[in-house]
């Protein structure tokens, strides 16, 4: 027995404004922006690190969805088939991708260094984000996985904590992680640093994101705002504001050596917060006939896609770097050649996770019906 199918394809489309919000701020990691020449554009484009935030957001809400209208379906909820959909929807991909990256990192000197033995082990047990927290960035190819291992560990809790405790457990769980959160936030705030900040890839910092995605979903009940056009396009500016905000004023960018006070960090990751969900509900509750299939289609496939982009950034603008310049120099277009190398890396990301996704994820998906109860858009 399975129940009504739950699909939201404006959701999709979220999801693809979320990947494209990553994409465009790691461009700035080999081809930098001039943030003096091109002040707006360079702190428009650095905010898109908030796009993982809201990949998280995404993420927990459409499994609370999913898992809430199990229970409510069926009485209860089964764990092992959601441990068993959550394993072949992540795993064939991100496995497959990083013990690649490591045979090309350890056999060629094209994809960076090296990864110590001991990285190897913390990224396939899906505890990479920890590594890098303690031990900062490894070989840049692999270094986006950092999220998926942030994932994997709120699939590990989440149906657990709805099993045993139900929806009233669930909501304080949620709260719990949010004050966990921000406690951990003063704690960076109070040990400010000049180099490296493993804050960004603390669990305990990110799961503010996977709780209020959790919360909205138990608070809303399966409704949907019904808005005009004029006020989603309002709530978008608004998601955007907010994220600069956090980003110029407050100064919490990823990564970067976090100098701020206590006041400027909690009100920045709060920022960031309140950007997640307005950029939510611009979208969420939208007509499914205003949203592009071509767009859903990316946003469906963006899981290849954010895996991939950032060896495929390395790939043009380092290993192809000589050829990338003699192409804009022969069209004549020499003075933009990283952006034509953002165009040519965005077309080859698409592809390869076109051809991923058809030929290899969905070998993976077909086998999830049987542990499915409430079918969604994989």
């Amino acid at each position: 027995m399975t129940l009504q199918r739950y699909y939201r394809p404006e959701l999709d489309v979220l999801r693809l404004c979320a990947f494209l919000f990553v994409f465009f701020v790691h461009r700035m990691d080999l081809a930098p922006v001039d943030s003096n020449e091109h002040y707006w554009g360079y702190h428009i484009s650095l905010v898109g690190n908030y796009g993982v935030p809201l990949f998280f957001f995404l993420s927990a809400f459409l499994i609370t969805e999913l898992l809430t209208r199990e229970q409510d379906g069926f009485g209860k909820i089964s764990v092992k088939s959601f441990y068993i959909r959550r394993i072949l929807r992540i795993w064939p991909l991100y496995l497959t991708f990083f013990f690649l990256i490591v045979l090309l990192t350890s056999t060629t000197h094209y994809f960076g260094n090296s990864i110590p033995q001991n990285a190897q082990l913390a990224f396939t047990l899906f505890s990479g984000n920890w590594y890098i927290t303690f031990n900062q960035w490894q070989s840049y190819c692999i270094n986006p996985l950092w999220s998926i291992s942030v994932e994997e560990q709120l699939y590990i809790l989440l149906p657990l904590v709805l099993f045993f405790t139900g929806k009233k457990g669930l909501k304080i769980f949620s709260f719990f992680a949010i004050a966990i959160s921000y406690i951990t936030i003063i704690y960076y705030a109070q040990r400010p640093t000049e180099g490296f900040s493993g804050q960004w890839t603390n669990s305990f910092v990110q799961f503010q994101f996977f709780a209020a995605g959790i919360l909205v979903s138990l608070y809303l009940k399966g409704r949907q705002p019904n808005w005009s056009f004029v006020t989603r396009i309002l709530l978008f500016a608004i998601g955007y504001t907010c994220w600069l905000l956090a980003s110029m004023l407050c100064e919490v960018n990823a990564d970067s050596p976090h100098l701020a006070t206590i006041s400027q960090a909690t009100s920045g990751w709060f920022l960031i917060l309140m950007g997640v969900m307005s950029f939510f509900f611009s979208l969420f509750g939208s007509s499914a006939k205003c949203m592009p299939s071509a767009l859903a289609y990316l946003g469906r496939i963006s899981y290849g896609m954010y895996v991939v982009h950032i060896t495929i950034y390395w790939i043009v603008y380092k290993i192809f770097k000589n050829e990338l310049s003699t192409f804009s120099d022969e069209i004549g277009l020499y003075e933009w050649k990283n952006e034509i190398g953002l165009v040519i890396a965005f077309l080859i990301t698409v592809a390869i996770a076109m051809i991923s996704y058809n030929t290899f994820e969905k070998r993976f998906l077909k086998l999830k019906t049987r542990y499915t109860f409430i079918p969604s858009r994989d």
